[in-house]
């Protein structure tokens, strides 16, 4: 979509806007849902720097290794999983993830979320009344 004065950059900010508080709001689910994993580290985003990020920089049209234990993205990758059953439980790790920070954050990025959207639709009702002529 070009430039224009109808959809013009408050538009692309509240999509990308949309769009990372999507991505958070899965972090913050897949902390809570692992808060009883063991050796499990929570993770979350800066909200303001990745979009940032998204409205300043090109999507990449390829794929990235990002850490030496991942999968490779040319062809197969030969992998193992070495691993062995133990009865003892791990209870120093237990405690990762904070169930009253994760809930907060989970909150904070809900009303970021809906904020956002209440934009995208007085955006939208601006336009339809303009299409309108103003309500003749």
């Amino acid at each position: 979509m070009t430039d224009s004065r109808i959809f013009g950059r408050t538009h692309k900010v509240i999509a990308k806007s949309l769009d990372i508080s999507a991505k958070r709001h899965n972090l913050i689910s897949s902390n809570i849902a692992n808060m009883d994993t063991i050796g499990f580290e929570p993770s979350d985003l800066d909200f303001q720097k990745t979009l940032q990020r998204a409205m300043g920089d090109q999507e990449p049209d390829y794929l990235d290794r990002t850490h030496y234990r991942h999968l490779s993205t040319q062809g197969k990758a030969s992998f193992s999983l070495n691993g062995e059953n133990s009865q003892e439980v791990d209870i120093y790790h237990l405690d990762s993830v904070n169930i009253d920070t994760e809930m907060m954050n989970l909150m904070e990025n809900n009303v970021k979320y809906k904020t956002t959207a209440e934009l995208l639709l007085r955006k939208m009702t601006m336009l339809n009344y303009s299409i309108d002529e103003g309500g003749k």
